[in-house]
């Protein structure tokens, strides 16, 4: 039921989703493992720090278990916990994480997009308008720039006043309006996740 809800954000062809993030869990934790341990100092510090913490843990509950004799199945159960954990949070963070920070991302671009596009649709009309389009050409002193100039400056200006604007200021309510839409139905899925969550624990 997991899987439905949360299926993976990434498929290799091919290859079954367990083996890929088995491969992203070895892979993490090799990295970790060499952060730590490149620059290993005798009185440790950040990475280093945390996990020698961790191996201790490891290492009391192992002695609290199994006695001193247990150690030697310390490389073995460490593995498996921090594999599990690693995997386990991972579920958590790659999924939830990434859709959480994908939809703020999504909205940002969508109302960004729409508000440049407008801009620049202006800004062609008013370069097309200018001095050295069709107002220039009906200043140029010529009948046929003066005709084709003023008709085309009068037509631009018209469909500019009466269109553009109108036009703009409508997807400027909407946009806004989606925008609020869209905030509402992600807090709303977030909320009714995490409900279910709760009650799931």
């Amino acid at each position: 039921m997991e899987a439905i809800e949360h299926p993976p954000i990434f498929r290799l062809p091919g290859i079954p989703d367990h083996v890929t993030y088995t491969w992203l869990v070895m892979i993490i934790l090799a990295a970790v493992t060499f952060a730590a341990s490149r620059n290993l100092q005798l009185v440790p510090r950040g990475i280093q720090n945390f996990l020698e913490v961790v191996l201790e843990q490891f290492t009391q509950m192992i002695d609290d278990v199994m006695g001193h004799e247990g150690r030697r199945y310390l490389p073995l159960l460490a593995t498996l916990g921090l594999f599990i954990l690693t995997a386990n949070l991972m579920s958590l963070f790659v999924i939830e994480l990434i859709s959480h920070l994908a939809r703020p991302l999504s909205l940002t671009l969508r109302v960004f997009g729409n508000m440049v596009g407008g801009h620049i649709l202006l800004a062609v009309i008013f370069l097309l308008m200018g001095l050295d389009g069709l107002i220039g050409w009906a200043l140029s002193g010529s009948v046929v720039g003066a005709v084709v100039g003023g008709i085309g400056g009068a037509v631009t200006i018209v469909f500019t006043v009466g269109f553009l604007y109108p036009l703009k200021i409508l997807v400027a309510f909407l946009q806004a309006f989606i925008f609020v839409m869209l905030t509402m139905l992600y807090i709303s899925g977030a909320i009714e996740e995490a409900d279910h969550h709760a009650e799931h624990h």
